[in-house]
């Protein structure tokens, strides 16, 4: 098959086209598609595509790179410019600011690829898969991180077995079993190479399946005999018109009947449902709330914004009113953002950024952290763990709260990002939490995706997205720790890696040459 299509794939006429082509198409292999089969054969092609043209490695990783992120995060051009108001001449180059920026990872990955002069089946099939992952997290870290798009989160899906691995190692091991797959299928393909070095890479694919599947079906925590029923408000409040001040109280209101119309255990709110500070509310506001839901025998938690301790900030928080005291407005629970969004709840870089924010509606741009150590929240027969929005794309850091919580929770508003994918996105980044940490994830949202989702990933229940409405469904307390939780965190994963490619590129190169003849 190769010796057949290589001669045309290399000519330039058809290698660029191809090559935005696959990565035009990566937006299919995630939510909401879930074409989790799409992604090893896209990689596969992408990878075989630079073997036939080594010398523009870097930038044919870049231009797919570009294009892939382009194509996966049109959305940010959504929030931009109707969300925003910010005019074209602005939102366009600064929609494709972000995929340019993160093209820089799959270039970086193909050119340190390129510097390891070793045995094709070892440089493709071993250290590629190792650069990949290795870039990919560092894109997750990097300058506060954006780990979307990771060709790990296609395979988070109930009909792939490669999603196994996530309770094993996280999302960078399904990331890691992605590559390898992909470069296995392109070594297992090659007609030109003898039928034992093909053998080898589909015996590789078998075993890599297998124990995906395998600890797929392994349960790692199990319930502690705990049920509730929860509640998650929709309130599908418009971006555009949620902190104009004529909307407060129609929004307050809205909200305010959905918890009356709820007798669950457990009712969650999205993230800066009430679209005024804690502080600035009349304080009978929270005390209604909180005698509404303990009338019908619930739990409550609500997202809304506070100042900090101290006055001179903000936090983007979700308080728990289970147990509220109108003479204690101090001591209400909570849990406030610690991992926020650059650009957009806080400015890196303010004497660049400002003016562009000064044509923007876009409040409350400069929120506090809310730092890193926050107990879980205990409401009814539930310890939850909290996380608001942007933080469910950071697996490592949900692990601490995760430990001592029987229930996982994410509270967004997606409604920066209309229609999109983006919601859908994010749906999928919080499957893979609920498989990473063995537990039940809830998520209430604005305009969605609110949905139940179960400890090996599947959506029990999701609500209508763009419409007004409350999710009602049960889950079961879990406990214990998968492997992922009892390591910590994803960095012995990358040290192993590292310490893997380095000894390819100094070391096994070394052995390989010639030993010059004796006398």
């Amino acid at each position: 098959m190769f010796s057949k299509l290589d001669k045309y794939w290399r000519h330039p006429a058809l290698y660029w086209p191809l090559l935005i082509l696959f990565a035009a198409a990566t937006p299919f292999t995630f939510a909401p598609y879930y074409h989790f089969w799409l992604m090893p054969l896209i990689f596969g092609a992408f990878v075989r595509l630079i073997e036939l043209r080594p010398r523009f490695a870097a930038s044919s990783a870049y231009l797919f790179g570009l294009t892939a992120y382009t194509t996966q995060f049109y959305w940010i051009h959504t929030a931009l410019h109707d969300v925003s108001g910010l005019p074209d001449l602005y939102a366009v180059p600064l929609t494709f600011l972000l995929p340019a920026y993160l093209a820089l990872y799959p270039a970086l990955c193909f050119w340190l690829w390129k510097k390891f002069t070793l045995p094709r089946g070892i440089k493709t099939g071993l250290v590629l898969p190792i650069l990949w992952t290795l870039t990919e997290f560092a894109r997750e870290r990097f300058l506060t991180g954006f780990g979307w798009g990771a060709i790990g989160y296609s395979q988070i899906t109930p009909d792939s077995p490669l999603a196994g691995f996530a309770p094993l190692g996280g999302i960078h091991m399904v990331t890691l079993a992605t590559a390898f797959l992909g470069v296995w299928l392109v070594l297992a393909s090659d007609n030109t190479a003898r039928s034992g070095k093909r053998l080898l890479p589909i015996i590789l694919i078998a075993a890599l399946l297998a124990a995906g599947y395998t600890a797929r079906q392994t349960d790692f925590t199990s319930p502690d005999g705990s049920r509730s029923t929860v509640a998650l408000l929709q309130g599908n409040i418009a971006q555009t018109i949620k902190w104009r001040e004529d909307q407060v109280i129609p929004t307050i209101q809205k909200y305010y009947e959905q918890v009356g119309k709820t007798t669950a255990d457990i009712v969650i709110l999205p993230e800066t449902a009430i679209p005024v500070m804690r502080q600035n509310l009349p304080e009978n506001i929270l005390a209604q709330f909180a005698e509404q839901a303990q009338n019908n025998g619930s739990a409550l938690a609500v997202g809304i914004s506070q100042y900090t301790s101290d006055g001179n900030g903000y936090e983007n928080a979700i308080i728990n009113l289970t147990s509220y005291q109108e003479n204690n407005q101090d001591g209400i629970p909570y849990y406030a953002k610690n991992h926020l969004v650059p650009f957009g709840e806080y400015k890196p870089l303010p004497f660049l950024t400002t003016p562009l924010y000064k044509m923007m509606d876009m409040p409350l741009s400069d929120f506090r952290k809310g730092g890193g150590k926050q107990s879980a929240l205990m409401m009814k027969n539930q310890k939850i763990a909290f996380n608001i929005c942007y933080e469910d794309g950071f697996g490592d850091e949900l692990i601490a709260a995760a430990k001592d919580a029987t229930l996982l929770a994410n509270v967004s508003n997606m409604a920066w990002y209309g229609k999109s994918n983006a919601m859908y996105q994010h749906l999928q980044q919080s499957q893979a939490r609920a498989m990473e940490l063995g537990r039940y994830m809830v998520r209430a949202t604005n305009t969605g995706a609110t949905a139940i989702i179960s400890p090996k990933g599947n959506i029990i229940a999701q609500a209508q997205p763009d419409t007004e409405t409350v999710l009602e469904g049960h889950i079961k307390g879990y406990v214990g720790e998968t492997p992922y939780m009892k390591t910590g965190s994803s960095w012995w994963l990358m040290g192993i890696l590292t310490l893997t490619a380095l000894i390819l590129f100094i070391v096994f190169p070394f052995r390989l040459k010639p030993r010059p003849l004796g006398r």
